[in-house]
């Protein structure tokens, strides 16, 4: 039976270090420890020696999260607004008088903000600044190939390329990240992120909290040495004991005593978010697509990596003072500070947006995502990502049901391992869990879906718009960076 690092060593992950220490270890190396006998990303039992924490940290609700910067245009033409944004090393502030080294985009550990209009096309120079190529995929976007960020279509080092982003799709909120194959899971977690925001004119008949009072949050974890830098240790994920919001460590943030929305991110590469307020009741009015056809209200809310949830928060039921915190299973993640008193006029109605119907599929595809122990790899349908192989060919504007089904079940010989599913190009929606109605939250139209060990997820989608190749994958990076990707050519 295989061992995680030797696992790793042979499906091409690797251990790596942040700050000065440099590398930790080559993947092959016997390493002290857990050595569980299962490759990387599981469900992890934090006991004995498994259990461990940040060498250096911040304590709790000592730091006020930032809002993200909004990026303006560097010009503004007929036809589209254009951005620049550079990939670049940083030294950024993330814990309290220490540095860390970081990849950032502009040199912040979270990305600025673009803010996009339904309908208004943006460009967006990258500028790739770093001494290697990378390349940005924008996360739930209808994209042509040239502008999806191809695990191995990069831009090169000191060079730069413009995406084109017709944002010809549902108000939504979306993110752009690092897709450089082998290297997404270390980029992203080293701070290659940021909000992209798509207003659509309905939104703004519906009388949200907007302006100030709409706040994108990005949650994640990470794990520091005792000089700030990142450590990414793929064999013990559960070391990510720090949460950060916004990049900073279990912060506060003031709120006014009215509704606010929040655009809830889960950025992490591998840990999956059960998020509790403290009983208070969090109204979910979207989802990776944008808005639910109603809202759903909850007092719990998961969130897969690279999902996103957006949420409305009514302060008002709370005197001045009142601090509720946003926490998960292993700890708080921040804190809301009611601090003030302010007019507030805005609603949540009972209906958000209406569905169109479901197209007639084609036909149904199946899918197994799990471990390949002949190839000792994450994959898909047993076979592990090659880009030179198509493994799904489909006619543009065809319309599939695709059965998505998690080989990795508790008796298998990795044990239980969960993974989430994304799909490049279009949304999709959630027919059924297991032949079961979607989850609550689930009804509108998704990219990223949690599937558990055993479980099969029946998605529908309908692929128009351009002819080319793109990805699908498992966003938990480090089972994507493992092999379990997959290309999909979409045909006139």
């Amino acid at each position: 039976m295989l061992d995680r690092r030797r696992m790793l060593a042979l499906s091409g992950g690797v251990v790596v270090a942040g700050g000065a220490a440099g590398v930790l270890a080559n993947a092959q190396a016997g390493g002290s420890g857990n050595t569980a006998a299962r490759p990387m990303g599981h469900r992890h039992a934090l006991a004995g020696n498994a259990k461990m924490s940040s060498k250096a940290a911040a304590t709790p609700f000592s730091t006020k999260m930032p809002v993200p910067q909004v990026l303006k245009p560097v010009g503004r033409r007929t036809a589209y607004d254009l951005y620049e944004i550079s990939l670049q090393t940083a030294n950024v502030d993330i814990l309290p008088g220490l540095k860390t080294p970081a990849i950032t985009y502009n040199g912040s550990f979270m990305g600025p903000t673009i803010r996009a209009k339904a309908g208004r096309p943006v460009k967006v120079r990258y500028v790739n600044r770093l001494d290697k190529g990378a390349n940005v995929h924008l996360h739930g976007a209808h994209v042509a190939p040239s502008s999806d960020g191809y695990p191995t279509d990069l831009i090169a080092a000191g060079a730069s390329r413009v995406y084109d982003y017709p944002n010809n799709q549902l108000g939504s909120t979306l993110w752009y990240h690092d897709h450089t194959h082998h290297m997404e899971a270390e980029h992203v977690y080293k701070g290659m992120h940021g909000f992209y925001l798509i207003e659509g004119a309905d939104e703004q008949a519906l009388n949200l909290p907007s302006g100030a009072y709409d706040v994108p949050i990005m949650i994640r974890d990470a794990h520091f040495d005792a000089a700030g830098g990142l450590i990414l240790d793929v064999t013990q994920p559960q070391a990510r004991s720090t949460f950060l919001a916004n990049g900073k460590p279990q912060p506060y943030f003031q709120v006014a005593a009215r509704k606010y929305r929040f655009r809830l991110l889960n950025a992490s590469i591998y840990r999956t978010f059960d998020l509790d307020l403290g009983g208070v009741e969090m109204v979910q009015i979207a989802s990776d697509g944008g808005l639910l056809p109603e809202p759903v209200r909850r007092t719990k809310l998961k969130l897969a990596p690279a999902e996103r949830a957006e949420i409305v928060v009514d302060f008002s039921r709370h005197p001045i003072g009142t601090k509720l915190v946003l926490s998960e299973p292993s700890g708080p993640v921040m804190r809301f500070d009611v601090n003030r008193i302010v007019p507030d006029t805005s609603t949540v109605p009972a209906r958000l947006r209406a569905l169109p119907p479901l197209a007639t599929p084609a036909r149904t595809r199946q899918f197994k995502l799990g471990v390949a122990p002949s190839k000792m790899a994450y994959a898909i349908n047993d076979l592990s990502w090659d880009a030179n192989r198509v493994d799904t060919t489909i006619k543009e504007g065809t319309t599939e049901i695709w059965q998505i089904y998690n080989a990795d079940t508790a008796d298998s010989e990795f044990g239980a391992i969960d993974h989430t599913f994304h799909l490049h190009l279009v949304q999709f929606r959630v027919l059924d869990r297991d032949g079961k109605p979607p989850l609550p939250g689930e009804e509108g139209f998704k990219d990223t879906v949690l599937v558990n060990p055993g479980e099969t997820v029946r998605l529908q989608a309908t692929f128009k718009g351009y002819p080319g190749r793109y990805v699908y994958h498992c966003h938990m990076q480090e089972h994507n960076v493992a092999g379990m990707m997959a290309q999909m050519e979409i045909v006139p």
